[in-house]
């Protein structure tokens, strides 16, 4: 099914049902996640007006779409990660990424499971904003901006600035768009000086994604993925520190703690075929690892999640 209205694209968890904010426990809810959203009514510019802007702490899962909104919706990524899909197109993005929603584009964005994120956004149309987005480095083709790319605190600043002065008068609305010009102007600013080699490095950093993404499950090494993007290690290690904050190796480490903990929680494999299924052919070596990111032992994961998906079931049974 997809959704046409502006502002009422189906939100749902991964696996397609329906799901409230929080959690429920002998029907309170939870304060684990939660959205602040503000939308403006009828004191709408021409050139340029803010439509919606708010905050929103997803829990795992959480789903937007596939939907199609009627106006441009710049996300600002606060902590964990998700995935993003548009066309054919599909991103994972995480803490300091930025994407934006095209009107008239079908998009579908959900958090992680494990690490569901948190972002800021701010929703807005008018004359002026095909044009100024035309000017920064979003493209339909390539609706994100990874993190490095723009100083995260004028992100963050210009954002908190427009919700800041939110409200429904025409002074309101005067004041909402012009923090959203100077919002987006930041954009522009950093998208009119692109650097052609940065540009490279980040398609390295992508292109080694992507080859982690479909062979981690063989035991392939850092040198492995330098071959395949066609560089050196250590370039491909400056280029991970530069925009992941990370080392090749800690983010194929964490790529494939991240499957294992998919497969632990939906299957009945073992831990030693798990362990060889996400590319660790030491058994020990993976319950190493898997504690260092965890903090606990696979089986000891393994019991915790099952606990607490029994206690929802029974919680959301006597609801």
């Amino acid at each position: 099914m997809i959704c046409k209205n502006v502002a009422r694209g189906m939100e749902r968890n991964y696996n397609g049902t329906e799901i409230w904010i929080g959690n429920r426990k002998g029907g309170i809810v939870m304060a684990d996640s939660y959205k602040h959203s503000y939308k403006v009514g009828e004191n709408l510019l021409t050139s340029l007006s803010v439509y919606n802007v708010g905050y929103q702490k997803c829990e795992p899962g959480y789903q937007w779409g596939p939907g199609i909104r009627d106006h441009y919706c710049i996300h600002y990524i606060i902590s964990g990660s998700g995935y993003y899909t548009s066309g054919r197109m599909s991103r994972r993005l995480s803490r300091g990424d930025t994407f934006i929603l095209y009107p008239g584009e079908e998009v579908r964005y959900y958090a992680d499971r494990e690490e569901p994120w948190e972002y800021g956004w701010a929703g807005f149309m008018g004359a002026d904003a095909a044009s100024i987005i035309r000017n920064t480095s979003f493209t339909k083709e390539k609706p994100y901006i990874l993190r490095g790319k723009i100083p995260e605190e004028k992100i963050r600043d210009g954002l908190e600035r427009i919700y800041q002065v939110k409200g429904n008068t025409y002074e309101a609305a005067v004041a909402m768009a012009g923090a959203l010009y100077s919002f987006l102007a930041v954009f522009m600013h950093y998208g009119e000086k692109e650097n052609p080699e940065k540009e490279i490095q980040i398609t390295y950093v992508e292109k080694a994604e992507k080859y982690i993404e479909t062979n981690y499950s063989y035991p392939v090494t850092v040198e492995d993925v330098a071959a395949y993007v066609g560089i050196s290690r250590s370039h491909l290690f400056r280029s991970f520190q530069t925009y992941l904050r990370k080392s090749p190796k800690e983010y194929l480490s964490e790529y494939r703690i991240k499957q294992a903990c998919h497969l632990l929680r939906e299957t009945d494999l073992s831990v030693s075929a798990i362990a060889y299924s996400v590319g660790f052919e030491n058994n020990l070596y993976f319950s190493k690892a898997f504690r260092k990111q965890k903090g606990v032992s696979p089986s000891e994961y393994r019991k915790d999640r099952k606990t607490q998906q029994s206690f929802k079931k029974d919680s959301l049974s006597n609801y």
